[in-house]
């Protein structure tokens, strides 16, 4: 891989509650914990261990990590922040919180960065 532009934003998703119980045995498939975090500009989400999130909570967080490069407003989703919102892994067994920090870097589209030179 060669990653040639510089994303605007970064993301972190953490492990914050399971809707049962208190343990992910017999209940999380991916086997997430209370305090995971897992990171990612553009690409999938992945933890200081280098494995990657659910695949079906990717299915969730990738239109709000969309909207958010779209300069959306995650409030306007139900999160309590512009940059923060809780969600629920499809299965409906854990509980994730995603933080976008802006990187300051322009817009993919906006840029020109997409266009033929």
């Amino acid at each position: 891989m060669n990653k040639w532009y510089d994303e605007e934003y970064e993301f972190e998703v953490e492990v914050t509650g399971y809707l049962r119980g208190d343990s992910p045995v017999r209940y999380c498939r991916n086997g997430e914990e209370i305090g995971d975090k897992y990171t990612c500009t553009y690409g999938c989400p992945v933890n200081k261990d280098g494995s990657g999130i659910c695949s079906k909570t990717m299915i969730v967080l990738y239109p709000l990590m969309e909207a958010v490069r779209s300069g959306g407003d995650l409030t306007n989703l139900g999160g309590s922040g512009k940059y923060v919102k809780d969600i629920v892994c499809p299965d409906g067994c854990v509980i994730f919180r995603l933080t976008a920090k802006p990187l300051g870097n322009p817009n993919f589209h906006t840029g020109g960065f997409w266009k033929q030179q």
